[in-house]
């Protein structure tokens, strides 16, 4: 079953949107759903929200504990604040924020995203939604679908025991078992996220409307195990499970904007601690 014109259409416009920091509802998860568990706040999933507050002199806010012995306790928010400079001694309850800041003041300095806010949509579980795209030697651009119930960008979701970024690989390892070891596959960052909360356990998700590339590891042994350097590849690698297929994109100027966004990353980035 080939993906009609008008098809074509509905995907191309739904990609436009995403990019632009739009969402929709995912009705359905197409890849790890029976891996995972519905995401229920304070049983297994715990959102930690961080802000990083900068001054006109680009000095960070910072708020001190009350007491040590309130430490792991709960409370309002509560504290002395002040400005630090970044560079006077100030002893710290942990160094990790210390790249949340720096990250911060680069943003501040010299933004290279859109600023990215949670859309008021309902996920059930945390999900990743895949612009997953392949860009071939003479700039062509395709991206991977799911075949039914209508062609759709292709969702995973989180299990416990990954990093959500582990998505990508699965679905990739779902549709081009063969093709997985000779590619690397790579999340670069989220367009939006979706998100209410609103109905305990069963809207605590969050889903993730993420840039995903799939580029040949350039680097290969011939049958002698010596290196070799593959050419860039015109096409992208076959599917061999039937659920997916690769649509190129036709419209010119949202070809344009995916090559742009690989090349030079203008997302919210995401890491992993995995």
């Amino acid at each position: 079953m080939e993906v009609t014109a008008e098809e074509e259409r509905q995907v191309e416009e739904q990609v436009e949107r995403l990019l632009s920091g739009q969402g929709s509802e995912v009705s359905l998860c197409d890849v790890g759903l029976e891996l995972s568990k519905p995401a229920t706040l304070r049983k297994n999933v715990t959102y930690i929200v961080c802000a990083v507050v900068f001054n006109e002199k680009e000095e960070v806010l910072m708020v001190q504990e009350a007491k040590q012995d309130c430490y792991k306790q709960w409370y309002l928010p509560a504290g002395r604040a002040s400005w630090w400079d970044r560079q006077s001694s100030l002893p710290l309850r942990g160094r990790d924020i210390l790249r949340l800041i720096e990250y911060g003041l680069k943003y501040h300095m010299n933004p290279w995203h859109a600023v990215t806010l949670p859309l008021d949509l309902s996920a059930r579980h945390v999900v990743q939604r895949l612009v997953l795209v392949f860009v071939g030697a003479e700039e062509q651009v395709w991206v991977l679908l799911v075949r039914v119930p209508a062609p759709h960008l292709p969702s995973a979701a989180a299990l416990r025991t990954h990093a959500v970024t582990w998505a990508a690989n699965m679905v990739v390892q779902e549709a081009m078992p063969s093709s997985y070891y000779d590619h690397e596959v790579s999340t670069l960052g989220v367009f939006s996220l979706q998100h209410n909360g609103r109905q305990h356990g069963r809207t605590d998700g969050v889903l993730f409307n993420t840039l995903v590339t799939m580029v040949p590891d350039r680097v290969q042994r011939d049958e002698d195990g010596r290196t070799v350097d593959w050419p860039a590849a015109g096409t992208p690698p076959p599917v061999e499970n039937p659920r997916y297929i690769w649509v190129k994109v036709q419209k010119k100027a949202l070809r344009e904007k995916l090559m742009e966004m690989t090349k030079n990353t203008s997302l919210l980035p995401i890491h992993s601690l995995y």
